[in-house]
């Protein structure tokens, strides 16, 4: 096991950062369970997304032996750029590995009868520089319960 010896003053910026994001909470009045769901579902996504991908796949009656490699990656929001669930995404091995996430782009049409969710498999996690990742589709949705 590896000991790093962390400095005083990092520990002291540590607890000033600490105490600030406590005080900026408060005087916002953000729900912190809104702040575990934004910053959450990334969390969640990059450490147990191989878990989460398996058993989806294991639901959908996927064998290891199939041609289209699936991978899960966060679903950011397009217009605010949070991280607002996650998505399993499937296609070819060399175009699944390009995707970072799915963005969701919505719309409406009809005077607004009709809603549009579009799911887009995409190269990046930023919203201002969206990239499609061609050949690959999103094959489920997860929900995160936090």
């Amino acid at each position: 096991m590896i000991r790093r010896k962390i400095s005083k003053k990092a520990l002291v910026l540590f607890a000033a950062l600490l105490a600030a994001a406590s005080l900026a909470v408060a005087q916002l009045k953000i729900d912190i369970g809104d702040l575990l769901k934004i910053g959450g579902i990334a969390l969640v996504v990059d450490r147990f997304g191989p878990e989460i991908d398996k058993a989806v796949d294991d639901l959908q009656g996927f064998t290891p032996e199939q041609a289209a490699m699936t991978k899960v990656v966060p679903i950011i929001s397009a217009g605010s750029g949070t991280h607002v669930g996650a998505a399993q995404v499937m296609g070819p091995a060399s175009q699944v590995n390009k995707v970072r996430a799915v963005a969701q782009v919505e719309g409406k049409v009809f005077g607004g009868v009709v809603r549009i969710k579009a799911l887009i498999p995409v190269s990046t996690t930023s919203v201002t520089n969206i990239r499609r990742v061609d050949g690959v589709g999103v094959s489920a949705i997860i929900d995160v319960k936090i």
